[in-house]
This record gives structure tokens, C-alpha cells and sequence, in this order.
């Protein structure tokens, strides 16, 4: 099949159906020496662009409980999300066999309480804590670098709404 013929693909594939739902956190903690607030990034799997833990559907689980989830099994990370979403974007997923498929991504703020040192996908990935600016400039999506961009200022203004949201989860 030529580039045409894909292209063609693709786009009768995204106009046909509903985007695809997954659930991700922004993992955030801040650092004792400092103050500052970091957020971690992890690299994707197939392309290693840096993205933020996420995942699919479970049958019986609620998003926020999915994003905690997937924050553990992609990074080892420990932590409460809230309940209520902080944002969404969306990305053409690449699927296998090479066609993409429109998703639509659920943000979650998960507030870091720890990292295990073994989990699923140890040595799969790589993973950095930086800065919320530093993270924006880092992802490819547009409307989650605004989310990262924005995410300091809103905790910031947020953060007792935040954590109670968390406890509540």
C-alpha cells in the first residue's frame, strides 16, 4: 500500500470511529532540599518519545484507579490520584500493523508517595523527574504540553483541593 493508499486509511478509519479512551497520571512530588515541583516523564516503549504513564480501559476499575495503575506498572511509582480529572488531550495512538487510531486521553494528578524498586516494566523504559516547563518541552502533544504547562500554577493554586480529592480516592 502507497503513502495515498494509508493516508486514505487512516482517515476512514479516524472518521468512522469514536475516539479511544485511555487514562494516564501526571506524577508529581516536590523536593524536600528545595520546594520545587517535579513531575516524571517516562519514555514510550516503541518510539521512546517522552510521555506520562497511561493506559486502557480495566472492566471494573475507575480511571483514577487506572492511572495509579499504570503510573506503578510502567514506573514503579507509588502514589494517590484524584478522582476527578485535571485535564485531557489527545494523540493518534499507533496500533500494531501500523494504523493509528484517534484516542482521547483522562489526566489524572497523582501525588507520589513512593517508588518500588521492581516493577513490570523495569528497564523498558527510562524515566526523569523535571520540571513541569522542562516536561512541556520534552512531549510531542500539543495539549499536554499546556497541561504540563499549566500544572504548577494549578497545584499550586489547587494544592489543598488536590490532596483532599486524593484522600477522597
Amino acid at each position: 500500500m502507497g503513502i495515498i493508499g494509508r493516508i486514505t486509511s487512516d482517515l476512514r478509519l479516524m472518521l468512522q470511529r469514536p475516539p479511544r479512551q485511555q487514562f494516564a497520571a501526571i506524577c508529581h512530588r516536590t523536593k524536600k532540599k528545595t520546594g520545587d515541583l517535579e513531575v516524571l516523564l517516562i519514555t514510550s516503549r516503541d518510539t521512546g518519545r517522552w510521555v506520562i504513564p497511561k493506559g486502557w480501559h480495566m472492566q471494573g476499575k475507575q480511571p483514577h484507579a487506572i492511572a495509579e495503575r499504570e503510573a506503578f506498572e510502567e514506573a514503579g511509582i507509588k502514589g494517590k490520584a484524584t478522582s476527578e480529572p485535571i485535564g485531557f488531550y489527545t494523540y493518534m495512538k499507533k496500533m500494531r500493523g501500523g494504523h493509528k487510531v484517534a484516542t482521547r486521553v483522562q489526566v489524572h494528578a497523582l501525588e507520589v508517595k513512593g517508588a518500588a524498586k521492581e516493577f513490570p516494566e523495569k528497564g523498558v523504559r527510562r524515566l526523569e523527574w523535571v520540571s513541569c516547563d522542562e516536561a512541556a518541552a520534552r512531549v510531542e502533544e500539543p495539549e499536554l504540553k499546556s497541561l504540563l504547562a499549566d500544572f504548577a500554577k494549578m497545584s499550586q493554586s489547587a494544592a489543598p483541593s488536590i490532596k483532599k480529592a486524593a484522600e477522597r480516592a
